[in-house]
């Protein structure tokens, strides 16, 4: 099993729908995580000529057995020519996959979490330049009964608009390991429970193709089979 470390991670407040939260310290697994991907990613809302925003995420992960424990890496990167703007980034659990802290970030309050999901972080990126890219530490457990799917949104400090987002897209193995130390997840795949009997997988979530993101004025909304949701801005209340 890979090294074991310990982070200490302090939200700080972005704006008045999130809330933020100090996370004790725990450990977590370090995984070799491969290269970045943008699997499961799309463009949403057009972005400010010159600016081309996306994300990446390891093609692989592990979980600890015993502990549920897991280590990803969340990179946003602007592959344009022009600077991006004021930007955030959003990290959002679904299903057996909860985030549990995201160093520098600020917990989303439960009440704005989209439908469905379990837990997210609103990172504070900022202006970033062209070429350049911005990394995120993400603790989180892996409950291997279930399915676990992680959503990356790119949107403007303010949440009126989302240039990119990738997922939720699920971490999983069709090849449980029950009796290893730490079971290998991968990117794009639905996870197998480690569970005996496990051939069909719980139904977890909410039904509705429209997943409000509460104060935040977003929304997460299915985009058909292949399982691409984005953000809407809601309407403004007059």
């Amino acid at each position: 099993m890979g090294s074991r470390r310990t982070t200490i991670i302090a939200g700080s407040l972005l704006t008045a729908s999130f809330s933020a939260v100090m996370i004790l310290s725990y450990t977590a697994v370090a995984d070799d995580q491969g290269p970045g991907s943008s699997k499961g990613g799309k463009a949403v809302d057009e972005a400010p000529a010159g600016v081309k925003l996306t994300t990446l995420l390891p093609e692989s992960i592990s979980a600890d057995n015993s502990s549920q424990r897991t280590a990803i890496t969340a990179t946003v990167k602007n592959e344009g020519t022009k600077e991006s703007g004021d930007i955030r980034l959003l990290v959002v659990g679904f299903d057996g996959l909860t985030v549990k802290g995201v160093k520098g970030c600020s917990a989303i309050a439960e009440g704005d979490l989209p439908e469905g999901s379990n837990s997210g972080f609103s990172c504070a990126v900022g202006n970033l330049a062209a070429g350049r890219s911005k990394s995120y530490d993400v603790d989180a457990t892996f409950d291997l009964s279930r399915t676990g799917k992680i959503c990356l949104p790119v949107q403007t400090s303010d949440g009126a608009k989302t240039y990119w987002q990738q997922g939720p897209v699920p971490f999983g193995t069709t090849n449980p390991s029950p009796n290893a130390p730490a079971t290998p997840l991968l990117l794009g795949t639905d996870n197998t429970p480690v569970a005996p009997g496990g051939d069909e997988l719980p139904r977890t979530g909410g039904g509705s193709d429209v997943l409000p993101l509460g104060a935040a004025g977003a929304a997460l909304v299915s985009a058909g089979a292949a399982g691409l949701w984005w953000v809407h801005r809601r309407p403004e209340q007059r």
